[in-house]
């Protein structure tokens, strides 16, 4: 399976995450949003919780700000963890909507229970980056993988990228992600031209997981080049929970994937030529050169005599200079067009 979608185009994936709640009701409203909205993907998240915490670990700062709640991480992702059962039944209904089923893998059981699934590609969370065994495992299966980098550096990621080729990772299989492991990202602190820096460094195909505010920077990014862009939504960010107030809402994501898909139209090619667009409108815009004043036989034409405007006669405006010193061959009559080898 390609990194890209049909027609070579960007890769969206419509993060879901954890804004289900818990509930698998909730989890297929997520991905009849995500199929609605135009993402190719709607990706949700697969954690034992006593495999991925401990029961003392605390929450992020951005966790107890946004569910308002003081607990331990153990707590909280326990009421959010989908049980094997609800994979299977939400794996099913993405085929029948048409939409691709993509989940993070936080342990090994949940590794070993997504590839059971069937599903085929792969999202390398930024928590993950230098989970050494747990890279491996996922190179092992050497199918289409996508490796987020946030809160890393350039030394730590290009060990995480050597990991995975190393045990067993195809290069092509690979895309990378830039990412800053943020709820909300600062704008200040997206840093966009560091995902430049990855393709650069890295040698491979590279995206954008965005946690800012708005779609204004995963669209930005596809026009400095990201093949995948991975964007959390949700169904309405006032629901209790960690990611829901920095996710987009059903409509923003679909206005985020109708932009994406216009700038790759306006992306199109390197070569610059007229295009078949407005080819009709050079005869028309263009100006040509015509007697500016009545020019009689034998006149040498001058700046005097000559002036360029929009015509349907003379010689294109390029031939001006070639133009210039030269005899008259004819009469003119003001406004004719110069109609002469130059």
């Amino acid at each position: 399976m390609g990194l890209q979608s049909k027609n070579n185009r960007v890769f969206i994936i419509a993060e879901a995450g954890v804004n289900h709640n818990g509930s698998i009701e909730m989890a297929k409203k997520l991905v009849d949003a995500a199929v609605v909205a135009g993402a190719d993907a709607v990706k949700f998240q697969t954690f034992k919780t006593e495999e991925l915490v401990t029961e003392t670990a605390e929450q992020a700062a951005y966790q107890t700000a946004n569910t308002g709640v003081k607990e331990s991480q153990f707590a909280m992702l326990k009421r959010l963890e989908l049980t094997d059962a609800d994979h299977h039944l939400l794996f099913d209904y993405c085929r029948q909507q048409g939409i691709e089923f993509m989940s993070t893998a936080f342990d090994m059981p949940s590794i070993t229970l997504l590839h059971g699934l069937g599903m085929q590609r792969w999202k390398i969370p930024s928590g993950e980056l230098l989970s050494i065994p747990y890279l491996r495992a996922i190179a092992a299966l050497n199918q289409s993988t996508i490796l987020s980098t946030g809160m890393g550096n350039l030394a730590e990621i290009k060990l995480a990228v050597n990991t995975l080729l190393q045990a067993g990772l195809g290069k092509k299989n690979l895309i990378v992600l830039h990412a800053n492991t943020a709820y909300p990202t600062p704008y200040e602190d997206v840093n966009l031209r560091a995902m430049r820096t990855l393709a650069s460094e890295l040698d491979v195909s590279v995206g954008l997981s965005d946690h800012s505010l708005g779609i204004e920077v995963p669209i930005a990014a596809v026009a400095l080049g990201a093949q995948v862009i991975e964007k959390h939504f949700t169904l309405d960010k006032t629901l209790p929970g960690p990611d829901h107030k920095a996710s987009l809402d059903p409509s923003e994501l679909k206005a985020m994937v109708s932009a994406i898909r216009h700038i790759e139209l306006a992306l199109g090619s390197a070569d610059k030529q007229p295009s078949n667009s407005e080819k009709g409108n050079i005869a028309i815009a263009r100006k040509r050169i015509v007697a500016k004043t009545l020019i009689q036989k034998g006149e040498v034409f001058s700046p005097q005599n000559l002036t360029l405007k929009r015509s349907d006669k003379g010689l294109e405006a390029k031939f001006w200079d070639e133009l210039i010193g030269k005899t008259a061959v004819a009469t003119f009559q003001a406004g004719a067009g110069i109609e002469i080898e130059p």
